[in-house]
């Protein structure tokens, strides 16, 4: 029985709108962690360890988060962010506003791939081997964009829902079944002696 394939989040990167101004240079100073260095960035760093997030604050009250491996891990993060941000003298008072910008997750097809003849039957697939050892694949619903290698390993970015990555992990699967350009492998099963 082949395998179905699987993937994992493995960033979400999302823009944040804390609806205030912010005083960077004094929550650089109550902010232990903080890295704050306005001639090289105009933002002010924090990274945490649990989450493992990192957010790009600006004076405008925007921010960028990275490192999320779900949108209920952002939304946990932003709100353990805020709560910290509070506590050192920001005055937040709205819910953020929260955009996911980009999800990336790695998977596996379980299966390998014939990449020339997915290069040739796969419309809006790019397949140059001289430049990449993967075939790029840009779908347009969801709207993604695949890197998929002969081995099956497949990276997605792009999307902007969860739910986004897994439909187009099947869809790609299924269409690379329809035009036999994947070679499942499948598992010798064991034998018993009686």
């Amino acid at each position: 029985m082949p395998k179905e394939p699987v993937y994992r989040i493995e960033n979400i990167v999302a823009t944040v709108n804390l609806g205030v101004d912010l005083d960077l240079e004094r929550l650089a100073e109550v902010l232990p962690a903080a890295e704050y260095n306005p001639d090289q960035f105009p933002g002010l760093i924090l990274r945490f360890q649990r989450p493992k997030i990192s957010a790009l604050i600006f004076r405008t009250g925007k921010m960028v988060c990275t490192g999320a491996k779900s949108e209920e891990e952002l939304k946990r993060a932003v709100k353990y962010l805020v709560k910290t941000l509070n506590q050192r003298g920001a005055q937040i008072q709205n819910d953020s506003d929260i955009q996911v910008q980009n999800i990336v997750a790695s998977g596996n097809l379980h299966a390998e791939v014939n990449i020339e003849k997915a290069a040739l039957l796969l419309e809006n697939s790019m397949y140059e081997p001289e430049q990449f050892p993967g075939l790029i694949y840009r779908m347009s619903d969801p709207k993604v964009v695949i890197l998929v290698f002969s081995s099956g390993k497949i990276v997605c970015t792009g999307a902007k829902k969860e739910t986004d990555v897994a439909v187009a992990v099947r869809k790609l699967y299924d269409k690379l079944k329809e035009i036999n350009a994947l070679y499942v492998i499948e598992e010798e099963s064991a034998y018993e002696e009686t």
